[in-house]
């Protein structure tokens, strides 16, 4: 079968798992694994940060990194399709008690003249104060698309200058920066605190990390381990994802090059994909999704509505052009 469900479903390569199998380790939750220091040095670098706190998930990253910058009482601001307000089963307020408000945008862009609108000030016991505006980078459900960095920068101008937090979901921030060519580091700028995955486009099994300022990290540390994430010799996981930061980012372009062809082949204008995520409008999602998997394709229904094909690590050229007929066929 050729799986286009999620990136999320790669395997390691034989490199990665060889990489794994000679990782130095020891025992984290007392800061002693030093594979997991140098990947969260490293990718704290790479986003220009002091500090990276490695995750088993990215839900939890997003979480941690979230509640580093909004407490109790206070609100979030996203679009109404980011994963921290549709995908985390309501984390952030179970672990918080922050509340969330959305803005609407059919590409799940940044909306400034309405986060204009939306912003709260702390006007003392009557209105609920907005403490942080949350975007997503790429964005998932709104087909990879990616955020604009002229946009992203006039949001932190206007968060600065009301004093409120920016966070960035960059799950697929490595595809924003393969897709742009913007530099880590630029993205990076435009946040107070991120979480970046390593187990979707990059092919690790396991592993996000949430990034900040070093005391948001240490705090961070100590609400990993109370919400059950503390994790012992895991540099054997942190080696996984060393060795696809430095191997499986500049391939990412591949995974692009696939979705448009995918796209094309579903009636879908390639210039609109951005990245690796493809959703095809279809109002017999479930019945697509079905003949696909009868033809040895494997997609996803995102509602009645929309399929959605994600290319990864795990889907070469010939997948792609054999997925593509496939679709041609029963499109």
């Amino acid at each position: 079968m050729i799986d286009l469900r999620s990136d999320t479903l790669t395997r390691p390569t034989d490199d990665m798992r060889r990489a794994m199998a000679r990782a130095e380790v020891g025992d984290d939750v007392y800061g002693e694994d030093p594979t997991v220091a140098r990947l969260e040095e490293h990718v704290a670098g790479l986003l220009g940060h002091e500090a990276a706190l490695f995750t088993p998930t990215g839900s939890m990253a997003n979480v941690l990194a979230v509640r580093s910058v909004v407490g109790v009482g206070q609100e979030v601001l996203c679009e109404a399709r980011a994963h921290i307000a549709r995908a985390e089963l309501g984390a952030h307020g179970a672990y918080t008690g922050l509340t969330m408000r959305t803005w609407i945008h059919p590409r799940g862009q940044v909306d400034l003249a309405t986060v204009r609108s939306m912003y709260a000030p702390d006007m003392g016991p009557f209105f609920v104060p907005t403490a942080a505006i949350s975007v997503e980078n790429t964005h998932n459900f709104a087909g990879g698309a990616v955020l604009p960095l002229e946009d992203l920068r006039d949001l932190r101008e206007f968060a600065t200058g009301v004093g409120v937090r920016i966070h960035v979901d960059g799950a697929r921030l490595w595809n924003a920066h393969v897709a742009t060519g913007v530099p880590l580091a630029e993205y990076g700028a435009i946040a107070d605190v991120m979480a970046v995955c390593l187990s979707k486009g990059l092919g690790a099994p396991v592993g996000s990390l949430m990034v900040g300022s070093a005391d948001a990290v240490a705090e961070a540390r100590i609400w990993r381990k109370r919400m059950g994430g503390g994790m012992r010799q895991v540099g054997i996981l942190a080696a996984a994802g060393l060795h696809a930061l430095e191997h499986h980012v500049e391939r990412l372009a591949d995974d692009h090059a696939h979705a448009r062809l995918l796209a094309e082949a579903c009636g879908v204008d390639p210039a609109t994909v951005d990245s690796n995520i493809v959703v095809v409008p279809r109002t017999d999602a479930a019945d697509f999704v079905s003949a696909a998997r009868a033809e040895g394709v494997l997609v996803a229904a995102v509602g009645p509505t929309a399929v959605r094909l994600v290319t990864h690590l795990d889907v070469s050229r010939e997948d792609a052009e054999q997925a593509a007929a496939v679709f041609a066929k029963i499109a």
